[in-house]
């Protein structure tokens, strides 16, 4: 595996690559971005890692600096995974005349985790355009359990006519069916077994929700009685009507984000 600080030195690496897959990440490796790693390595035939903390999509500044960092730990696995390029670059090298704050996303982005964390989508849009322009890689693998994420960043792609292919990859969910983050290693033991009872809920009884036979203040009551600290948002949206081109085949998935403690989880169920 070869790794990359600085962005001339990557781009001597990949220069002569034909067919690059990308998995973009912020560390902490779980097995969300392992399955998103083995894919871009079925699929292409060189794969390609970042890892880079983007301090302007964080909220708030406990956020960024409680967000878990296992470099170590991280490179290892890539190597296990044999993964061909690991680039790991500084803020500077990314941000080298400051961040584009007149981005513009789809409308998509006020909505959901939009509406409670301003500016959080359009800083992760900027953040992986400028990786897609040092990179060019033919496919960026995301994972679907941050569909907001996915739906936003396909939307600019397509938008702005850049040569990559979005690859949305399936969520990965840990034996207690919580499904994969780098903020789960800030969960306590307690913390997991109400993540995973607000999962269950969701999902036993997710045909009602979507028949509206249980109202949203009746499920919020409940995730409060069971210890849940605070919920952002419970939604039910068709994911083929959130951005246009529509497709006909009605999908509904109940959008989800809630605190344990300190620690903002969101799900698509």
């Amino acid at each position: 595996m070869k790794i990359a600080f600085n962005k001339s030195k990557l781009i001597k690496f990949i220069q002569n690559e034909k067919n690059l897959g990308f998995v973009p990440t912020m560390g902490a490796l779980h097995l969300g971005h392992i399955s998103l790693i083995k894919k871009a390595s079925q699929q292409c035939d060189k794969t390609i890692v970042s890892i880079f903390i983007n301090k302007p999509q964080f909220n708030k500044k406990d956020d960024f600096t409680k967000y878990p960092r296992l470099l170590k730990k991280d490179i290892s696995i890539l190597k296990k995974l044999k993964v061909d390029y690991l680039y790991i670059p500084s803020t500077k090298q990314i941000y080298p005349n400051g961040y584009n704050k007149k981005i513009k996303i789809s409308s998509f982005g006020k909505n959901l985790c939009g509406k409670f964390r301003p500016g959080h989508f359009e800083a992760v849009v900027d953040v992986v355009a400028r990786f897609l322009k040092i990179i060019k890689p033919n496919k960026i693998y995301l994972g679907k359990k941050d569909m907001q994420q996915l739906k936003i960043i396909e939307h600019f792609v397509k938008k702005k006519q850049i040569n990559t292919k979005v690859v949305g990859c399936k969520t990965i969910r840990e034996k207690n069916g919580v499904a994969f983050s780098s903020r789960n290693f800030l969960l306590s033991p307690k913390e997991r077994i109400i993540a995973s009872r607000v999962y269950k809920f969701l999902l036993n009884k997710k045909s009602h929700i979507i028949k509206n036979n249980i109202s949203i203040k009746k499920i919020k009551n409940y995730f409060f009685k069971i210890s849940v600290d605070k919920v952002d948002y419970i939604k039910i949206l068709d994911v083929n009507k959130i951005i246009k081109p529509y497709k006909k085949n009605p999908m509904y998935k109940i959008f989800i984000a809630y605190y344990l403690g300190t620690t903002r989880l969101i799900d698509n169920i």
